[in-house]
């Protein structure tokens, strides 16, 4: 039965279609590791199990007469809590959504019903989808199945524990500066960020005075790159209630083999260097794929990072207040976040990073101005993103500077090799570029650290091409290293 738990969607679909196992079998299967284990990892922060179990029920009582719902029939998955789920409270771990069930579903969780898909529940997050651990003031802190002591990663923290430790397949989150990528690098699993505007956002909370409408993208988590590519075409698409989504059909990858293509990596930019056992996954990693015939060459992009992190935290600065009420809470949060990030960690590395310099100017006087300035400036750096990757078919680089790391209050640098890094540019440095470009990337397992902890590597395609970014991550898995999960689960 346990066996169950670690087999990827799309072999569990084919197991439920073909009658080797019935989505009740694979459901109890979840639900009895969900009620092993997920006390201590706190993953799972909303259960449905007795919906689950009645909705599996459905799909096998369909099955038996022959009929299907969809490429999903009867495989049960989990949600981020950012997510709305008719009838089942969604809070986005921010405390006053604690009590908010919707009447209706999100564009994405209607599509993956839709498909046959069934809601096991909902995964616990980051405050208000706003951090890069699983902290907030409904639910208890999300810990990582690899150490319960070093934190799952955010914001989508249940998501990527569940997945590790075998409590869901899949897991359906979004990534705003790294959320979908960074767990899934903490974790040793696989995450998908598509184009930004690829996938509806519609029904992803919190939301203030309208949705956000840059570097916001919707993904998921899973154990194999197959499940990526299910998952993404069942939840791309255009969206009636969200206009700005357009209608471009998915790519079709090209066949061409590994020694065929057109590989770029680093092991680090060198304004963000990254721990040695990270430098050393990604050079092993490129070892491998030259042994297995891949042209791969060391390409450091002609692109202004630094300046697509100032960009991104200018932006985000606009952005984020229209998105949350702006309560004592909020401001007491937000401004002891700044002064932690203006004082913890290496003292030129601050200087570097420079947060609190962007965001305070513009959170005390936010001009209409200054918006359209800084999306012009975006513009321009997604412009000489697209000329950098257009030589390349898939461009690696690490995920963040750190492995995962032990819990601490957010803004509290993190020690990498015996240095203190300011804690958003420990995690974000090498994610918030192509949430701000708005590029797909595919994060991939590529090994571990010295004590034990998983390592993941991105992988950056061109703008709309994420099939093709897929077809060449499985490519790549193959020979670097397919998942492995957690002793003990």
């Amino acid at each position: 039965m346990d066996d169950l738990t670690f087999m990827p969607v799309h072999e569990l679909a084919r197991m439920i279609r073909e009658r080797e196992t019935s989505s009740l079998e694979v459901v109890d299967a979840y639900l009895q590791k969900i009620d092993k284990y997920n006390s201590q990892l706190n993953a799972i922060c909303t259960l449905d199990a007795e919906n689950a179990r009645q909705n599996a029920k459905l799909a096998d009582d369909a099955t038996s007469h022959g009929e299907s719902w969809g490429v999903l029939h009867g495989v049960p998955i989990t949600i981020k809590d950012a997510f709305e789920t008719a009838g089942l409270r969604t809070t986005a771990g921010y405390k006053p959504l604690k009590d908010y069930v919707p009447n209706q579903d999100a564009t994405v969780v209607h599509s993956l019903r839709a498909a046959g898909a069934i809601i096991l529940g909902k995964t616990n997050l980051a405050n208000a989808s706003g951090d890069y651990q699983g902290f907030n003031e409904i639910f208890p802190r999300v810990n990582n199945p690899w150490n319960l002591n070093y934190t799952p990663g955010g914001s989508s923290s249940g998501g990527a524990a569940a997945v590790a430790a075998g409590l869901s397949p899949l897991d359906i989150c979004s990534d705003f500066g790294g959320s979908i990528r960074q767990p899934a690098h903490f974790c040793g699993i696989f995450g998908l960020k598509p184009t930004d505007r690829r996938v509806p956002t519609t029904g992803n909370l919190p939301v203030g005075v309208g949705s956000i409408r840059q570097m916001m993208t919707v993904g998921a988590l899973a154990r194999s790159v197959e499940d990526l590519k299910i998952c993404l075409s069942i939840i791309a698409g255009a969206d009636n209630r969200q206009p700005d989504i357009p209608p471009v059909p998915l790519d079709i990858p090209s066949k061409r083999n590994l020694e065929d293509l057109r590989i770029g990596w680093i092991d680090e930019i060198s304004i963000w260097t990254v721990a040695e056992d990270i430098k050393l996954a990604v050079q092993t990693t490129v070892q491998k794929l030259r042994n297995a015939g891949a042209q791969i060459e060391r390409e450091h992009l002609e692109f202004d990072f630094l300046a697509a992190w100032q960009i991104y935290y200018a932006l985000s600065t606009y952005i984020f207040p229209l998105t949350q009420t702006q309560d004592f809470d909020y401001f007491r949060h937000n401004i002891t976040f700044l002064l932690r990030e203006a004082t913890t960690g290496d003292k030129a590395l601050r200087q570097i990073s420079n947060i609190p310099n962007i965001a305070f100017p513009i959170g005390l006087n936010p001009t209409l101005k200054g918006y359209f300035e800084i999306l012009q400036e975006r513009d321009r750096l997604v412009s000489q993103m697209d000329r950098e990757l257009e030589k390349w078919d898939v461009w690696l680089c690490p995920v963040a500077i750190t492995p995962a790391f032990t819990h601490r209050p957010q803004g509290v640098a993190v020690e990498v090799d015996n240095r203190k890094v300011p804690y958003q540019m420990a995690n974000g440095a090498y994610t918030v570029p192509f949430n701000l470009t708005g590029h797909p990337v595919v994060v991939i397992p590529i090994g571990q650290t010295k004590n034990g902890l998983p390592i993941g590597m991105q992988l950056v395609g061109k703008r709309w091409k994420e099939m093709e970014l897929l077809s060449i991550a499985q490519k790549i898995s193959e020979v670097t290293q397919s998942f492995e999960y957690p002793l003990g689960y």
